[in-house]
């Protein structure tokens, strides 16, 4: 496909391991009932084979993404290379548990004027999130003691759902997540292997010009109750195995009914992958 055509605006998602191929069919299938804008997805650790499985929504792009054994760090570096691997102007990144519920082309417009578009994680204090951490110790401290840049006024977002322009103050943000990872890999008798301390860092000390989004463009239902909003959901990020029943709505068809079934025979179950537990 020529580039040129995919200079404006389109989607892009990770997709490391078989462990989530059958979240990543129901993402495709979601994104193409509401958009036709081209979807990347950075792939490893996946056989050719499964590759016309992902291509038959149309518009989708596989770009290899950072290899690793551990599908878990292989995404995180995934995410890392987002700014490079888009060929966009303008960017939506999403997890592939993800389940759109309505149109979301105002996305592309809020990008209009800012960097970064984010959404705060359900747990947004940096001093109080306890999951970025191994072990039971103070948190703010902790994670200033490894060298992250963090105050008590630091937000934690959500790494699930990120929109950005390409911009030099973009790269820079996404040079200093880099950076700032780095950081927590090589604290892992510390930390746990997650992104958000590491984006939360790159945004304190980059300081993009951005927005801050409602929760309805990235809710998790399984933690509904700490939400409180009034306008329908648009973004429905599904934590698997947790899928509500109007997302499963959402992507129904034969093609993705016949997926369902052979994945309980063929693929791994995600609640079992080992490392989800390193």
């Amino acid at each position: 496909m020529n580039s040129n055509k995919l200079a404006v605006k389109g989607f892009i998602t990770i997709l490391t391991g078989l462990y989530s191929f059958q979240d990543c069919i129901h993402f495709l299938a979601s994104v193409r009932k509401f958009h036709r804008e081209p979807i990347i997805i950075l792939i490893d650790r996946v056989p050719l084979i499964l590759y016309p499985l992902l291509q038959v929504f149309g518009n989708v792009i596989l770009k290899p993404a950072p290899s690793h054994e551990n599908p878990v760090l292989a995404s995180r570096l995934a995410k890392l290379a987002l700014y490079r691997e888009s060929l966009f102007e303008k960017t939506i990144y999403m997890d592939c548990d993800i389940c759109l519920l309505s149109p979301i082309d105002e996305v592309f417009d809020f990008l209009d004027g800012v960097d970064l578009l984010v959404t705060e994680d359900v747990q947004p204090a940096i001093a109080k999130a306890a999951n970025l951490l191994r072990v039971k110790q103070d948190i703010l401290s902790t994670l200033q003691s490894v060298g992250l840049p963090l105050n008590e006024n630091s937000i934690q977002y959500n790494g699930g759902f990120i929109a950005f322009t390409k911009s030099s103050k973009t790269q820079e943000l996404f040079t200093n997540f880099k950076k700032y990872f780095e950081i927590v890999v090589a604290h892992q008798n510390v930390l746990l292997l997650k992104d958000q301390g590491a984006f939360a860092a790159a945004v304190a000390s980059v300081k993009p010009k951005m927005t801050t989004l409602s929760p309805v463009y990235n809710y998790l239902d399984k933690w509904k109750e700490m939400y409180a909003i009034d306008k329908p959901i648009k973004v429905m990020h599904c934590t698997y195995p947790y899928r509500p029943q109007y997302a499963k709505n959402v992507t129904r068809s034969l093609f993705t009914r016949i997926v369902d079934r052979t994945a309980k025979i063929f693929l791994p179950n995600q609640l079992n992958n080992p490392w989800r537990l390193k």
